[in-house]
């Protein structure tokens, strides 16, 4: 299914999936068919299984990108009157305080560099500090930058309060251990087009049931109302509205493909391996990361730019493209910078090529390899 001519996605999602994912999209469904409810149901159920969540949380799918459904978690978790604090190292973190806003929910925000892990710490004094902040919204993998945060303190943290946490698990779920046995969390966030390596297009709740159980009426929408699309698929096994249905059923196919490699420590393994020999090329060519070793998540690297007049991103994104290979563009604003993916369905030979496709690149343009930008 995949060409020749086809670029590997380098990206933390869209991504490079397998044939094999894609021929799953080449049916129609019916909506409302039996068969198509039973992929459904079977789908949650898997997901469920990854965080061992089964007995406790419950999975509300809902279409669109992720991002919809953290707003859906959000608005759905958070009743109108509750107080959330975010604490914010990057991008996805903004976006969440950003959401808060929209929703008109009470916030409060706690922010670090870019190249910092929030502290389990701070989240204890802030939450003795002020007793009305009743949720807590977390960015476990910020995709910004590729730092993990301390997900198991702070969810201990909070859980000791009496508050509710709120994880965006966007970029480490199905790659990054989360046991919902022990690891206590009132929502967590992903979507079909990241570690599970489906295609974009559907998000997904893990919610804690006896927190669903009491959120009739939080919801500012009809469409992004979990607690409403969890009772009509509790009740008739379909989705509320047309969902998805190729989306969907290509993830079931990514979650067969997902337990047949050995799960979550053969993904998280693999996509490790990608990340050390990515940083191990890169340096060899003098780029070096942006993030210390001690924070950095295996899902996608942030790279310093060469410090070198011909160097130019929309040149360089170009000439790797060329060479087969499609990379993401900084996030940060002080620091001329580029991210790099380790995730995604190209074997472990892809980073090696990606390598050498950046090495030519950057030769092609002229640029004196060796050197690295720095604070403007």
């Amino acid at each position: 299914m995949t060409t020749p001519s086809d670029p590997i996605l380098l990206t933390p999602g869209p991504l490079t999936t397998s044939a094999r994912t894609k021929e799953a999209m080449l049916r129609d469904w019916g909506s409302w068919d039996s068969d198509f409810n039973q992929i459904t149901g079977r789908l949650r159920e898997q997901i469920l299984r990854i965080v061992h969540g089964e007995a406790t949380h419950e999975c509300v799918p809902l279409q669109g990108s992720g991002t919809f459904s953290v707003e859906a978690a959000i608005g759905t978790l958070v009743p109108r009157d509750g107080h959330v604090l975010v604490p914010i190292n990057g991008a996805y973190c903004q976006r969440i305080a950003k959401i808060c806003g929209y929703l008109n929910r009470r916030l409060s925000t706690y922010e670090y560099t870019e190249s910092e892990q929030i502290r389990a710490a701070d989240i204890d004094r802030l939450l003795k500090e002020d007793p009305s902040i009743t949720h807590v919204a977390l960015v476990h993998c910020e995709t910004g930058t590729g730092v993990l945060n301390p997900l198991d303190e702070i969810a201990q943290v909070v859980a000791r309060h009496g508050r509710g946490l709120i994880i965006d698990a966007m970029s480490s779920f199905g790659a990054i251990e989360i046991d919902a046995r022990t690891t206590p969390f009132d929502a967590l966030i992903a979507a079909s087009g990241k570690c599970l390596e489906g295609v974009p297009g559907m998000g997904f709740v893990i919610a804690r049931r006896t927190v669903l159980e009491q959120c009739a009426g939080n919801s500012h929408s009809l469409a992004m109302d979990l607690y409403d699309q969890w009772v009509y698929m509790r009740k008739t096994t379909q989705w509320r509205f047309t969902p998805p249905t190729h989306v969907v059923v290509a993830l079931d196919t990514a979650l067969q493909q997902y337990w047949e490699e050995g799960g979550l420590a053969a993904r998280g393994g693999r996509y490790a391996r990608n990340c050390q020999a990515l940083i191990d090329g890169m340096a060899e060519l003098g780029l070096n990361t942006f993030l210390d070793h001690a924070v950095q998540a295996p899902i996608i690297v942030t790279f310093h730019a060469p410090d070198d007049p011909n160097y130019d991103f929309k040149t360089f994104y170009q000439e790797v493209k060329r060479r087969g290979y499609i990379i993401y563009p900084g996030k940060l604003t002080q620091i001329e910078t580029f991210r790099i993916g380790c995730i995604g369905h190209f074997g472990e030979a892809g980073i090696p090529g990606a390598v050498a496709a950046i090495r030519e690149a950057l030769t092609s343009m002229g640029v004196q390899l060796g050197r690295t930008a720095t604070v403007a």
